[in-house]
């Protein structure tokens, strides 16, 4: 029998806890305020982010940490990543040492530049070598809705990453094993950026030879940032890469696309944020993605023009000729 926590209850933390429960897998959803975890385990849905999608007998949700936390043999972390940390302190007290720990949160924290795995190892040294991060295209409607799709997760240890696709794999989740821990998180967190991109071109209804093109630079700016990290660009090919960027960018259910379709009618950063539950991760990281692409000495222009636009002011009309008039370059050109 195994016992799985998921820490977070937004709409992927809420449909990775609904494919769990559907396998057979006892469940518990961790939500931090009281009232919320009440009335999700009275009614048995989310009804803020995944409405009429019901909740299985075996499936619970708390706010009591101690139980979600306590003598779980899997525990998921779905949380805003520049929240991770202090939720990462709060569950410390209560975990078990067996316990295998999961990142599925996609993001850089922006004040040490840590990716996921990396927060939770810093405040968990005795779980180091039992941490694994979950990523690839999966927009939540469609996988709670039942819909196919598949993952990647990766660990340093291949015995921990084969543990968690194990638990995770279901009939409508097929998972994948990597080793490349850094090359699946940056592609997760980074793909986000280029989903906002993406947004701004539908907005501004540029067609899809212009979205293809951001798309593809895009993920050159990925890869780009990931090898200088020390990934492995294979991994960009792979469904934490391409996989993810293509789902991404490519419809208005990723929050990060529907956020640049805002900002392209002129909506500004601050309202739309304040006007949506979900976290659209791509503008935290693209600010986080910006000071590592420094650190390393990496181009990332889609990237800056977007940062121009996200936190200056820049008309997203301009920022295109920017990119377009930009001095030539073989298309291979920092990889080879």
């Amino acid at each position: 029998m195994v016992s799985v926590g998921v820490i977070g209850s937004g709409a992927w933390g809420t449909t990775l806890a609904l494919l769990l429960a559907r396998k057979g897998i006892a469940t518990t959803i961790w939500d931090h305020r009281a009232e919320r975890a009440l009335e999700m385990q009275q009614s048995r849905e989310n009804k803020v982010f995944l409405p009429h999608i019901y909740f299985p007998d075996n499936l619970r949700v708390t706010s009591d940490i101690t139980e979600a936390v306590t003598d779980k043999d899997l525990l998921v972390l779905v949380t805003p990543s520049q929240k991770l940390r202090e939720n990462v302190r709060l569950i410390a007290p209560y975990l078990d040492p067996k316990t295998i720990l999961v990142s599925a949160s996609k993001g850089i924290e922006i004040e040490s530049l840590q990716r996921m795995s990396e927060v939770i190892a810093a405040e968990l040294p005795a779980w180091k070598d039992r941490i694994a991060a979950l990523s690839g295209p999966n927009l939540s409607s469609e996988v709670a809705e039942g819909k196919p799709t598949a993952a990647v997760v990766a660990s340093s240890i291949p015995e921990i990453a084969v543990q968690a696709r194990t638990v995770i794999t279901c009939d409508t989740l097929r998972v994948y094993t990597s080793s490349d821990v850094i090359g699946v998180e940056l592609g997760g967190a980074l793909k986000n950026i280029i989903a906002i991109g993406a947004g701004f071109n539908d907005g501004l209804g540029y067609g899809e030879n212009a979205k293809a093109a951001i798309i593809t630079r895009g993920l050159a700016e990925i890869s780009r940032l990931g090898v200088a990290a020390g990934a492995n660009a294979l991994t960009f090919a792979g469904l934490a890469g391409i996989g993810d960027l293509i789902a991404t960018c490519a419809t208005p259910l990723s929050r990060n696309q529907q956020l640049g379709r805002r900002l392209a009618r002129g909506e500004k950063l601050d309202a739309i944020l304040q006007s949506t539950h979900s976290v659209a991760e791509g503008v935290s990281t693209t600010r986080a993605a910006l000071k590592l692409a420094e650190r390393y000495q990496v181009e990332m222009p889609i990237a800056h023009q977007l940062s121009l636009i996200l936190f200056e002011g820049l008309d997203p009309h301009k920022a295109v000729p920017e990119l377009m008039m930009r001095d030539p370059k073989g298309e291979l050109e920092g990889f080879v």
